[in-house]
């Protein structure tokens, strides 16, 4: 439980930050990370904590998602609607049995938007899904603390409810993580541009169905430094055929 933390984006009022903090210290988790809050510290906040202080003394605040994520290798984002961004869109079941799985060998978030307008396109595509509580569609008004407190729940049902496993030993590569992940990416997208791969066209779309991709797949810290690789010989014999082209 300890691998999980709970991240708030962007939140407008310190009294949710509080609420979030009490949500998630009955559910027996203590992490919580805050980028950009409005408003933080604030009396609201430890008021509506109701006691959860270890929560509080825990929190961690950071200007970016990047950072906030920048370790985990398992990324979920609460979203109350559709977006433009093409993601798998689970349950908060689903997203608890997926992020109980990658606790045992990785870094966890769950992400949640400001109160007001959610998880901004940008934002959720740095997450590998997106979390929709099935709220009745004709009242579907959660606040973030309630959001928060369904998510807890489920994790925890799904920490109760694991059956024992049989210890297959360490994982020869750990998962890579947010940070390796965005190098990577930045890593690609930089090679199809050396390669002349979009021949003027828009890069926007292949780039977001390659995050897609990669995200679905999961790769280790090793396949990443594989394929980054593969992206420096392609840029090498770019940088040589041009050179021959001017020459």
């Amino acid at each position: 439980m300890q691998s999980i933390r709970f991240v708030l984006v962007r939140t407008s009022h310190p009294g949710n930050i509080g609420s979030a903090a009490r949500a998630i210290r009955t559910m027996g988790f203590s992490r919580l990370v805050l980028v950009a809050p409005h408003k933080y510290p604030h009396a609201d906040a430890s008021a509506l904590a109701a006691g959860a202080d270890d929560v509080l003394e825990g929190i961690v605040v950071v200007p970016t998602l990047v950072e906030a994520i920048a370790d985990c290798s398992l990324v979920l984002g609460c979203t109350a609607r559709r977006r433009g961004v093409s993601l798998p869109e689970i349950t908060p079941r689903a997203a608890a049995a997926q992020a109980h799985e990658a606790a045992a060998t990785g870094e966890v978030a769950i992400v949640f938007g400001n109160e007001r307008t959610g998880l901004e396109n940008e934002e959720l595509m740095r997450c590998h899904a997106a979390v929709h509580i099935p709220a009745d569609p004709g009242y579907s008004s959660l606040n973030l603390a309630q959001a928060v407190q369904v998510l807890a729940y489920e994790l925890r049902l799904a920490q109760l409810e694991a059956q024992p496993v049989v210890d297959a030993g360490p994982r020869s590569d750990p998962p890579a993580t947010a940070e390796q992940m965005e190098y990577f990416f930045g890593h690609l997208f930089e090679m199809l541009n050396d390669i002349d791969f979009h021949k003027g066209r828009s890069p926007v779309t292949i780039e977001q169905r390659l995050r897609k991709l990669f995200q679905h797949a999961t790769l280790d810290q090793r396949e990443v430094r594989i394929l980054r690789g593969i992206f420096d010989d392609a840029q090498r014999m770019a940088r040589m055929a041009k050179s021959r082209a001017e020459g």
